[in-house]
């Protein structure tokens, strides 16, 4: 199998969110996010958005398949986290070993309410 390298620039950005302000990196990529997906076979089509990464959440790859597999499952890791923004999409970013990037933006909520994914 041929494997193939590809480099993402991330460029720091702060984001006023209302009274808030958020450091926040931008992905040199946009990004289709699909909503209310079940799981990874219904990513892809959408308009691209621009990609604000507001964390990072590690997990191991049995984990990162569970997610997958059930995508609008509750998280307590989720809630309360992503929402747009004039600067484009805020998302938990999740990743682990040999798997695809996913990014999560649950609009507030505790699931995986709009998702994109790289690789």
């Amino acid at each position: 199998m041929t494997t193939m390298t590809i480099t993402i620039e991330r460029t720091p950005r702060t984001v006023q969110l209302g009274t808030a302000t958020l450091q926040t990196e931008e992905l040199s990529v946009s990004l289709p996010f699909a909503r209310k997906p079940c799981d990874l076979s219904e990513l892809g089509g959408g308009t691209p958005s621009k990609v604000l990464v507001t964390e990072t959440h590690e997990m191991s790859t049995t984990e990162f398949d569970e997610f997958a597999a059930n995508l609008l499952r509750s998280r307590t890791w989720l809630n309360g986290r992503g929402g747009t923004t004039r600067e484009g999409t805020l998302c938990v970013e999740v990743c682990a070993p040999g798997r695809p990037y996913l990014y999560i933006n649950p609009e507030g909520g505790d699931y995986a309410r709009y998702v994109a994914r790289l690789g």
